[in-house]
């Protein structure tokens, strides 16, 4: 399954954005979805992630302010980010890992296929 992240721009604080991931080559069938960004000089961190089932996951710095979904007619997994901020600035990536997890396992388990990710700024 290759993964194509889109959505990605500039935006200002308080703003809001929308990005997209998009299966080529498979599906996202029986996949547990992730967000993940990693801004200029630090780890990779997990933003979001949404379970087969519809569980979802957030990170403390995004509760409240993201909301990860899937339409799955169409394949897709979006991530609508708002009241953004300039800490939100990173590339942000979208990766998939087959199987049926908890919620609770989405911030750590190791995800199979990884997009190539987005460019997010937020600034003024």
């Amino acid at each position: 399954v290759q993964l194509q992240a889109s959505g990605g721009g500039l935006a200002q604080p308080g703003g809001s954005l929308r990005l997209s991931c998009a299966a080529s080559g498979g599906t996202f069938s029986g996949h547990a979805m992730g967000w993940f960004r990693q801004a200029a000089g630090k780890e990779r961190e997990f933003v979001a992630g949404i379970s087969w089932s519809g569980g979802v996951s957030y990170s403390d710095s995004v509760k409240g302010r993201f909301i990860i979904d899937r339409d799955f007619a169409k394949d897709t997994v979006s991530l609508q980010m708002g009241r953004l901020n300039p800490e939100d600035t990173a590339v942000y990536y979208c990766a998939a890992k087959k199987g049926t997890w908890r919620s609770y396992e989405l911030p750590t388990v190791v995800y199979d296929y990884w997009g190539q990710g987005t460019l997010v700024t937020v600034s003024s």
